[in-house]
């Protein structure tokens, strides 16, 4: 189900910087596709901030640990009052099938509408 966005003459990235992807001969790309609009790719704060965790405990929202509430926390006190709960998830996949499952249940409706 996944789609090759370059079928007649795929793309292998080896790297990437800033705003930028690299393929195998150096060329350089803008990346608009991969999230990266906010703080790029190899942002050298984000490097650190990753190593810091991943030296200290490297897993997902699975178990329980005080570092979840603390964000949980902080995020919601630049929310209104309305947006108080959080829901941690491991991609925009995952996210999205959380929406509709919440929507699900709360509407009590099982239809979807979406636009391409």
């Amino acid at each position: 189900s996944c789609k090759v966005f370059f079928a007649k003459d795929p793309l292998k990235i080896v790297r990437a910087q800033g705003q930028y992807m690299f393929d195998e001969k150096g060329e350089k790309y803008l990346d608009c596709i991969n999230n990266v609009a906010h703080v790029g790719h190899s942002h050298p704060y984000v490097i650190k901030a990753a190593t810091k965790q991943m030296e200290l405990l490297n897993t997902n929202s699975r178990f329980l640990h005080d570092n979840l509430v603390h964000y949980a926390q902080r995020l919601t006190a630049t929310l209104p009052q309305k947006l108080s709960v959080c829901y941690f998830v491991n991609s925009g996949s995952e996210a999205n099938d959380l929406a509709l499952r919440l929507a699900r249940q709360y509407r009590g409706h099982q239809d979807v509408i979406t636009l391409e």
